[in-house]
C-alpha cells in the first residue's frame, strides 16, 4: 500500500470514533501534586517532581499540561522519580510574548531538563511532547534509558504529504492555519480545548470539572496563543521546514535505535491508528505494544490507570 493510500485509510479524524457514551469512567479530576519551578531563559517553568529513583519524564502536548498525567504518575512514584513539566506558555509555566514555535518550546523544555541534570531517563511522550522528547533523546543518547510513547509525532503517518491525505482533518488544519480563521476558531471560540480535547479527542467527553481545569490555564484569547501555533507547526506538505526535517529525523531514530520502547494505542486512534501500529511492529526495533481499547487521541483521560500499570510493569522488565 502506498503511503498516501495508507494515511487516507487510517481514520485520522478524531470524530471517527463515533461511539455512544462509553461504560467506563475517566480518572480522578484532582491534581494532587505541588508544582516546582525553575527559571529557564528568564521565564518560570513549572513542573511536577515526585518520588525517588531513576527519572521518568512525562511530556505533554497541545492543548494540555502536566495535568494530563495526574492519574498515571502515582503508578510509578513508588520506584521512580516522576517529572512532568508544563511547556512554556502552557499550564502553570509563564506565558511570555513569544511566537511559540517549536524551537521556542524546545529551548525552554530542553533547558529545564538540562538544568535538572538527569541521567538514566525514561521518556513518556504524547502528541507534540513526542517531537520534543525524541529530539532531546537524539541530542542526549547517553542519558536516555527507554522511551514510552502514545499518539505522538512519529512515523509512518507524519510528516503529512498534503492536506488531502489527512482526510477530514485536512480541512480543519487548513482552517486553523488560515490567518483570521484560526484565530477565531482557537483563540476566540476556544475550539481546541472545548471540542477537540473535551469531546472529539476522547472516548468519553470530559467531565465539567476536568474541562474546567484545562480551561483554567487559558482565561482569555491572548493566553491561547500557544494552542493556535501548535497546529501551524504540524509538518504538512513540507511546511514548516523545521518540523518537517525533525519528523524525518525521528523516523530514522525510531527505526534504528535499539533502546527499549513501548507504545500504547487505541482503536481507531487519531495519529496512531492500527495500521500505523502494525508498521511500527515491523519497523521499530525493541518495541512492545499495549492495546487499550476504543479511543481517539487523549488516551490518558480514558485509560490512565491502564497506562500507569502497563508502564510500571514494563519498567520492571526494562
Amino acid at each position: 500500500m502506498k503511503r498516501r493510500e495508507f494515511i487516507a485509510t487510517t481514520g485520522l479524524a478524531l470524530t471517527a470514533l463515533g461511539a455512544p457514551a462509553k461504560l467506563w469512567a475517566n480518572g480522578d479530576a484532582d491534581f494532587p501534586f505541588e508544582m516546582k519551578t525553575q527559571n529557564i531563559l528568564g521565564h518560570k517553568m513549572a513542573y511536577v517532581d515526585e518520588g525517588t529513583g531513576d527519572p521518568i519524564v512525562f511530556f505533554h502536548g497541545n492543548p494540555t499540561s502536566s495535568y494530563l498525567w495526574r492519574n498515571v504518575i502515582p503508578h510509578v512514584t513508588g520506584s521512580h522519580r516522576a517529572i512532568a513539566a508544563d511547556m512554556i506558555g502552557m499550564g502553570n509555566s509563564d506565558k511570555p510574548d513569544l511566537a511559540y514555535t517549536y524551537d521556542d518550546h524546545a529551548a525552554h523544555l530542553h533547558g529545564l531538563l538540562d538544568a535538572l541534570d538527569l541521567q538514566n531517563v525514561t521518556l513518556v511522550l504524547h502528541d507534540w511532547g513526542g517531537a520534543l522528547g525524541f529530539d532531546w533523546a537524539m541530542k542526549n543518547p547517553d542519558k536516555v534509558k527507554a522511551i514510552a510513547y502514545m499518539e505522538t509525532i512519529a512515523p509512518p503517518v507524519l510528516p503529512f504529504e498534503s492536506y488531502d491525505v489527512m482526510g477530514p482533518l485536512g480541512e480543519i488544519f487548513k482552517a486553523w492555519r488560515t490567518t483570521g480563521v484560526g484565530e477565531k476558531m482557537i483563540l476566540e471560540d476556544n475550539m481546541f480545548i472545548n471540542e477537540m480535547l473535551g469531546k472529539q479527542g476522547v472516548a468519553t467527553p470530559l467531565s465539567d470539572e476536568v474541562l474546567a481545569h484545562y480551561n483554567s490555564y487559558y482565561p482569555d484569547a491572548a493566553s491561547r496563543a500557544p494552542i493556535l501555533e501548535w497546529p501551524r507547526q504540524v509538518p504538512i506538505g513540507g511546511v514548516p521546514e523545521r518540523t518537517t526535517k525533525l519528523t524525518l529525523e525521528i523516523v530514522d531514530y525510531l527505526t534504528t535505535s535499539e533502546i527499549p520502547k513501548l507504545t500504547f494505542h487505541v482503536t481507531p486512534g487519531a495519529i496512531a491508528p492500527p495500521e500505523a501500529i502494525a508498521w511500527m511492529k515491523t519497523n521499530v526495533p525493541n518495541l512492545e505494544t499495549i492495546h487499550l481499547g476504543p479511543g481517539a487521541h487523549f488516551i490518558q483521560e480514558d485509560y490512565p490507570h491502564e497506562i500507569g500499570r502497563g508502564l510500571a510493569e514494563w519498567l520492571q522488565r526494562v
